[in-house]
């Protein structure tokens, strides 16, 4: 095989070598799998899953070169996505399996790791997190994870996952968009999208084709390899085809997200952080696209981690509203968006028809458990950053927050009144202005709606 440069540079983080333009696995590691391969004596769950692991990591070598071969020109070989290198990565289901089974035999070089910011891939922090008592959140992570390699082993999956670094240009380019600044935001004329509110729900389980968006770490997977077991670990344990971008995605930046498409969700759950449960088996019925992905669209994004003030400031809000609109955007299409910050966008000439324009986004109190954002202003970045992305709709999910109670009138009351991306974006400025001066320590929602309208009298206030 030709020694390709995204093969290249991607050879010091995987555990095969490159002899003779072909890949082999170092000959230590080839005679224990083939040892392994045979089996144990006793008749165990390890008597069928690991032998088969063994089995499809003997075959890694071939699955690499038929990975390359199918890349082709197309830009989509396995390679390492660092800072501001916006690209997608295809994988087949059948390698994701086989580099997860990597990081399950703690198989993957771990120099120079950090200094190319890339996350812990292999499972031995996983492993460790095991013998702290408290823990017990661990065994239920770790039994998501033997599931999903028991359904593996037992039927090959056969479809596609893509990984795709997102980049919002902090200088503008002659073909695309830029990192938008404060006045692009207030002249906006892009109207706001429908938003609606759950109060209870989760996003995975989202039944319309959204971006369903995972509360990030800005390490991709956040502490899913270690004791982490919040909403951006659940899901990686839930669907652990998502491990796979922490070998290559290095740290987000500000003006950077990550969106995974096609990922299979393998198991049931419930409960969050401690009282988090593996409850079973779950069957994936989602479509597939013409690429061979699961219509499962997870958009990375990660917020400020302990904002305080800062979310208040115009540099907080702004980081905030870019890294939601960098995470929602199709840059696909990005010509087209050029328009959409240009000034002479209004409500009346705004353009009717857009990309993706059946296609929203699934979400909810992004950056506010461990993070300690604000709901109330979160919210409204993310219908703001939707809405300019041209996402037909957020569906929101308050996970029963009290906060926001009254987040789903007053944003029917802001829909009513058809304001825009700017208007609200205006509001949200304002609001900020007025709680860092000390003039109001009440929430948005409540600053923002007229003090004559009844609490919860929705008609009243479509009136």
């Amino acid at each position: 095989m030709e020694a390709r440069g995204d093969l290249c540079s991607m050879l010091p983080y995987l555990p095969v070598v490159l002899r003779g333009g072909a890949l082999f696995w170092p000959p230590q590691a080839q005679e224990a799998l083939k040892a392994l391969a045979l089996g144990p004596d006793a008749r165990d769950w390890f008597d069928h899953v690991l032998p088969s692991l063994a089995r499809l990591l003997l075959r890694l070598p071939a699955l690499f070169e038929d990975h390359y071969r199918s890349a082709g020109d197309q830009a989509r070989g396995l390679r390492i996505l660092g800072s501001q290198d916006a690209g997608l990565v295809l994988l087949s289901q059948e390698l994701a399996a086989a580099l997860l089974a990597c990081a399950l035999f703690c198989l993957f070089p771990t120099a120079d790791r950090t200094e190319a910011r890339l996350p812990v891939i292999n499972f031995d922090s996983l492993f460790a997190a095991l013998c702290y008592n408290s823990r017990q959140n661990q065994e239920q992570k770790v039994r998501c994870i033997v599931h999903y390699f028991d359904r593996v082993t037992a039927s090959t999956p056969t479809g596609s996952v893509s990984f795709e670094r997102k980049v919002l240009p902090r200088r503008p380019l002659s073909d695309g968009i830029a990192y938008p600044d404060m006045d692009a935001w207030t002249k906006s004329g892009v109207p706001l999208c429908t938003f609606r509110v759950f109060s209870s729900g989760f996003i995975e389980d989202e039944e319309q084709e959204a971006l369903e968006v995972d509360f990030a770490n800005r390490y991709l997977g956040g502490g899913a390899l270690s004791r982490g077991c919040v909403q951006e670990e659940i899901r990686f344990m839930i669907n652990p085809e998502l491990i796979v971008g922490m070998l290559f995605m290095a740290s987000m930046e500000d003006n950077e997200a990550i969106e995974i498409v096609g990922s299979e969700r393998f198991s049931q759950y419930m409960g969050y952080g401690s009282s988090f449960r593996f409850t079973g088996d779950y069957l994936d019925n989602k479509p597939i696209d013409t690429m061979g992905r699961r219509k499962t669209r997870i958009v990375a994004i990660d917020a400020l981690d302990c904002p305080t003030k800062l979310q208040f400031e115009s540099s907080g809000l702004l980081r905030e509203v870019n890294k939601a609109f960098c995470g929602f955007l199709d840059q696909s299409n990005h010509q087209f968006y050029v328009r959409l910050f240009q000034d002479l966008v209004t409500k009346d000439n705004c353009p009717s028809v857009f990309p993706d324009e059946c296609i929203g986004v699934s979400t909810g109190n992004w950056g506010c458990g461990a993070f300690g954002g604000d709901p109330e202003i979160k919210s409204m970045i993310q219908w703001i950053a939707a809405s300019q992305a041209r996402r037909s709709f957020v569906n929101y999910y308050t996970f029963e927050s009290e906060s926001l109670k009254r987040l789903e009138e007053v944003t029917q009351w802001i829909l009513r009144h058809k304001w825009t991306v700017g208007e609200l974006w205006h509001m949200l400025v304002e609001y900020s202005s007025q709680r860092l001066r000390g003039e109001t320590s009440e929430g948005f929602l409540g600053w923002l709606l007229p003090k004559d309208i009844p609490n919860g009298d929705v008609d009243y206030m479509c009136e």
